[in-house]
């Protein structure tokens, strides 16, 4: 697996601080441009901006004898400017780096909840479209196959929604502005809270938060107040997965930052859910999937000496109780054969005493 040169990765590193950055100065999206307007021999500022349907929208903003508005029409200057120069980094990432972006609707789906707090909230961008943003986060090409996703999953550990005191906008209305076809999707529970989102088109945006152990809470949607009205589905593992996770970008338009799962509790998640997944077509295409993802990042890791975290990521799951162990060691057996070395590094790398009780996942030392 080749890296990109250290010219693009300095790009990345940049390009994920300026993103960050101007993600607090959104009351003037750079999609749109000020405009004066003489009423009456006075000079006003209005600010125009597109409607998603062609046309303009247009908004007051105030005189411009008003200094401050004044200097702030100035400053926008130069954060368009910022704007299109970060278009221009994000092009070069996806089309001379060979980095490759999310499809336009998800990069929109994702840049939207971005822009509504989401991230600010501690929310964590998990599933494929975070995998897809490994790419620059490690400074490494990965093939599109191991990326097409048709939904979007965002996690958000069930304490902090509980404790955070905001929320974002309501989810709805959020994601019918992007498409009015969005509608709830009923949970199976019959629960009349839901977690999951689709379009007309069958795109789904899902809600995912962190099991609190208790039967009461099997199968039932979990209430998110930070969420803008929608529920989270409660998962095991889902705990290791989002804690501490990373800052990254996610190359689309101008560049979103984002948060995302450490990639190496990503791989060995993907690991651990890929042992547990159900003998049918559904269940053995989302396997695939899983080992595929996994392995990418085994060997990614290692190559750009992250082995080290990914080891005592590993370390960490092991140490978890018998059931984890046994998804990691059905995860191992399973993975494909070009990313077997990759995986079997790893145990080499981990702690000394640990080592002899690894030795079980590999099939070579299986009686």
């Amino acid at each position: 697996m080749k890296q990109i040169d250290l010219m693009f990765r300095t790009m990345v590193a940049e390009l994920q601080q300026r993103t960050f950055d101007a993600q607090w100065s959104a009351d003037f999206p750079p999609t749109g441009r000020f405009v004066s307007v003489t009423v009456d021999s006075r000079s006003y500022w209005y600010f125009d901006q597109p409607d998603g349907k062609g046309g303009q929208k247009r908004r007051y903003v105030g005189p411009a004898d008003d200094n401050e508005i004044t200097t702030r029409v100035e400053a926008f200057r130069g954060e368009k400017d910022d704007y299109q120069n970060r278009r221009k980094i994000v092009a070069a990432l996806t089309r001379e780096a060979g980095l490759i972006a999310p499809d336009r609707f998800t990069g929109t789906v994702v840049e939207a909840l971005a822009s509504a707090g989401l991230f600010r909230l501690r929310g964590v961008l998990v599933g494929t479209v975070a995998f897809q943003c490994y790419a620059a986060h490690l400074g490494i090409r990965l093939p599109m196959a191991a990326i097409l996703t048709g939904d979007a999953d965002l996690a958000q550990d069930y304490a902090i929604s509980s404790e955070v005191e905001d929320s974002i906008p309501p989810i709805v209305a959020l994601l019918q502005s992007i498409d009015p076809s969005f509608r709830a999707v009923p949970h199976v529970s019959g629960s009349p809270r839901s977690n999951a989102f689709r379009n007309s088109t069958g795109y789904r945006v899902e809600f995912l938060t962190t099991n609190r152990g208790s039967e009461d809470y099997t199968d039932q949607p979990a209430q998110m107040p930070a969420l803008g009205g929608a529920s989270a589905e409660p998962l095991r593992y889902m705990d290791f997965l989002i804690r501490d996770p990373v800052r990254t970008i996610l190359l689309h338009g101008a560049g979103v930052s984002v948060v995302v799962p450490d990639p190496s509790r990503f791989a060995v998640h993907k690991l651990i859910v890929a042992g547990r997944r159900q003998d049918d077509a559904g269940g053995r295409a989302k396997k695939e999937k899983d080992l595929r993802q996994a392995g990418m990042l085994f060997e990614a890791l290692q190559e750009t000496g992250a082995g080290r975290d990914l080891a005592d990521a590993l370390y960490e799951a092991w140490g978890r109780g018998p059931s984890w162990r046994s998804a990691i060691t059905a995860g191992v057996d399973a993975v494909q054969k070009q990313y077997q070395p990759a995986v079997h590094r790893t145990f080499g790398i981990l702690p000394a005493d640990e080592i002899e009780k690894s030795r079980v996942l590999l099939p070579e030392n299986k009686p």
